[in-house]
């Protein structure tokens, strides 16, 4: 017998017990307490225990997430000459902290406007993000959703991330605080403002544009400013020969680069997972375990197929390009992790892969210098990912994936030009040659990653 059904008959057993000397108001504020608890039973918990988890959700996700920061780091520490990777460091652990205070102070109102300056273009920029107090009562809880903490956190993981991506691309020849200012208007404007568009439900929301957990919203975007970035800054001096030749420039550490490949692929289930944005129900945690195993499917086929295709290719395998086509692999599935079978998923992220095996070197060939890949990786995979929505979601229209995928990365390769360009001539965004040859660990910082290394 449930256990529901027995606190009436214990009531029933109370009022006839005479040596209780049960008064017969008692009996009646019992039978009131048991229709009380009968009531929530039925009801409030089952909303509460969706909102409890559904914000359990966010904060685990968010802080895998958070954990890519420092596949991030390590990836850019090992892809690039050990003579600057204090600089990368920095340059991660900075940006990270700067879009927490931007995306507190601005970011979080502007990407999810209550109303909007402009109506599905633009929400308001001083919308400083605000808690729940402290000790909240359930009958004060918006049990619809999630805590507004959980949720701001989950989100700010995804504006860091937009900002990594710029970090990497842009390595051993920009300045550290021309470098850091750009990412002050990314994190506080930039981002929250196309997401808004998605997201936020903007104007590309409207038409049916489809971006499950961010393949353009985020990845994307952070290409194209790591494009615009790239064209601005210009390249690492001796990477291109005047005859057009290309000269390799090997990173100072393959063991650090994979660590950060597998933390990012670590921190990716909850990039996704949590981007169902629901583990209340048996559906939604369902979906949740369905999101965790094609985002692994599609890593994996990324990976496999550059490992197959540079074999082919360059009559040898290249681990960094295995590496990237891992990510690219992830970066396929983001756009639309739930819809597509295993089978679908890992098709997806190995055309992701060959992407990046074709695509760096069409960079070289455009003289675009991006040190680790960022760019192939996330805005060309974030292309594909982005348009293959419609394959498996009935709801998606690939033109209308196009469309939105257009309008994102112009406006921010646009903004981000101008920004980049306006840094340059107000206070200088590249290092010296003298001090790009030194290394910016020691010109930029005065501190070496490996104080030791090559001396006796």
């Amino acid at each position: 017998m449930k256990p529901l059904k027995l606190i009436p008959l214990a009531v029933v057993a109370l009022a006839l017990t005479p040596g209780l000397g049960l008064a017969q108001d008692a009996v009646a504020e019992v039978a009131e307490a048991v229709e009380t608890v009968a009531e929530a039973v039925s009801g409030a918990p089952a909303e509460q225990t969706a909102y409890i988890l559904t914000t359990l959700l966010f904060l685990i996700g968010g802080f895998l997430v958070f954990w890519m920061a420092a596949g991030f780091a390590m990836l850019e520490a090992g892809l690039v000459r050990s003579k600057n990777v204090t600089m990368q460091l920095t340059k991660n652990i900075g940006l990270f902290s700067i879009a927490a205070i931007m995306y507190y102070l601005i970011g979080f109102g502007l990407m999810y406007p209550g109303e909007w300056w402009i109506e599905g273009w633009l929400g308001p920029l001083f919308a400083v993000t605000s808690l729940e107090p402290v000790g909240l009562a359930v009958e004060d809880a918006d049990l619809g959703y999630a805590s507004v903490g959980s949720d701001f956190f989950f989100q700010l993981m995804f504006c860091a991330t937009t900002a990594s991506i710029v970090s990497g691309a842009l390595a051993e020849r920009i300045k550290l605080w021309p470098f850091l200012l750009f990412v002050v208007i990314l994190t506080g404007v930039i981002y929250p403002m196309e997401a808004s568009w998605v997201w936020g439900g903007g104007w590309l929301d409207e038409m049916g544009f489809s971006d499950f957990a961010g393949s353009t919203l985020v990845h994307a975007a952070g290409g194209f400013a790591a494009l615009a970035g790239a064209i601005v800054l210009g390249a690492r001096k001796g990477k291109y020969g005047k005859d057009g030749s290309v000269h390799p420039i090997p990173g100072s550490n393959l063991a650090l680069a994979t660590l950060g490949t597998f933390i990012l692929w670590l921190g990716w289930f909850g990039f996704n997972g949590g981007s169902q944005l629901a583990m209340g129900t048996v559906s939604d945690v369902t979906d949740v375990s369905r999101i965790f195993a094609n985002t692994n499917a599609a890593a994996a086929g990324g990976a496999v197929a550059a490992l197959i295709l540079t074999q082919l290719v360059y009559g040898k395998v290249d681990l960094t390009l295995v590496l990237n086509g891992a990510l690219a692999g992830l970066v396929s599935i983001t756009a639309e992790p739930l819809a597509p079978s295993l089978t679908e998923a890992t098709l997806i992220g190995a055309i992701g892969g060959l992407i990046v095996v074709f695509t760096v070197p069409l960079l070289d060939k455009l003289k675009i210098d991006d040190v680790v890949g960022a760019i192939p990786v996330h805005l060309f995979a974030g292309l594909w990912g982005t348009f293959i929505v419609a394959w498996s979601n009935d709801d998606a229209s690939y033109i209308t994936q196009l469309i939105g995928f257009a309008a994102i990365g112009a406006f921010v390769f646009v903004v981000s030009f101008i920004c980049f360009t306006i840094i340059k001539a107000v206070i200088g965004l590249r290092v010296s040659e003298e001090a790009e040859y030194k290394g910016l660990d020691v010109s930029e910082l005065g501190m070496e990653a490996y104080p030791e290394f090559g001396k006796s």
